[in-house]
């Protein structure tokens, strides 16, 4: 496949938008869940002792996010931006907390 200036243009990350960088809140709540996760597993069980599914999808989506905005990429469709975006991070963060709050 031959690169002309049009198509090495299209796929610049700031192709119609403001320039992208690392966003380190996103960042740094994502190495925190990660380490935390990685330290005391138990934070996403119940009381009982089992899995609490819907507290673990939450932190994990929160860890995503924020590792993938973190890191400075923003996904090109609207879809996985909105999922992977630093507010979606704060949004599942928020949830985790909620969760963890009513069990």
């Amino acid at each position: 496949m031959l690169l002309t200036p049009n198509h090495v243009d299209r796929n610049l990350s700031t192709h119609g938008q403001v320039p992208v960088g690392m966003h380190l809140p996103s960042l740094f709540v994502a190495l925190i869940i990660m380490l935390t996760g990685s330290i005391y597993p138990f934070i996403m069980a119940r009381a009982d002792g089992t899995a609490h599914h819907a507290l673990a999808l939450s932190i994990f989506w929160a860890m995503s996010a924020g590792l993938v905005r973190g890191v400075g990429f923003v996904p090109r469709a609207r879809v996985w931006r909105l999922l992977f975006s630093g507010w979606s991070c704060f949004a599942a963060l928020l949830m985790a907390v909620l969760l963890w709050w009513d069990h």
